[in-house]
């Protein structure tokens, strides 16, 4: 079964910091690129950042550059969301999602196939 859980949420202060994990299974991770996006109310899906399958090449969105790091480790079936300096606006709902391609990854929601059930990072004071 093609499963994606994603772990490591919760609430934090401004400036703190997670890592969201996203677990892979029935899968080989070494052959899919990883997205996280995330959505927050009222708002639309939000695409934040991918890591490719060929070389690990990493892409993010303006908004959480510097501040967010992704890295896999494909021994342990696991993409990891680094997120440091955090702020109220990266309150949302983030998730997972695998895409079977070779190459550059894309933050493009319609590219993934398969989708984690999601984990609420709050940052609030």
């Amino acid at each position: 079964q093609v499963q994606l859980v994603e772990s490591g949420g919760g609430l934090v202060q401004p400036g703190g910091s997670l890592r969201l994990s996203c677990t892979t299974s029935g899968f080989l991770l070494d052959y899919h690129a990883i997205g996280w996006f995330r959505q927050a109310p009222g708002r639309e899906r939000e695409g934040i950042s991918c890591i490719s399958s060929s070389d690990d090449s990493t892409y993010y969105a303006d908004s959480v550059k510097g501040r967010f790091t992704i890295s896999r480790d494909n021994a342990k079936n696991t993409v990891y969301l680094q997120m440091n300096s955090l702020k109220p606006e990266d309150t949302a709902v983030y998730y997972c999602a695998a895409d079977a391609r070779w190459g550059v990854c894309l933050v493009v929601a319609g590219e993934y196939s398969v989708w984690g059930q999601g984990t609420q990072v709050t940052v609030s004071s």
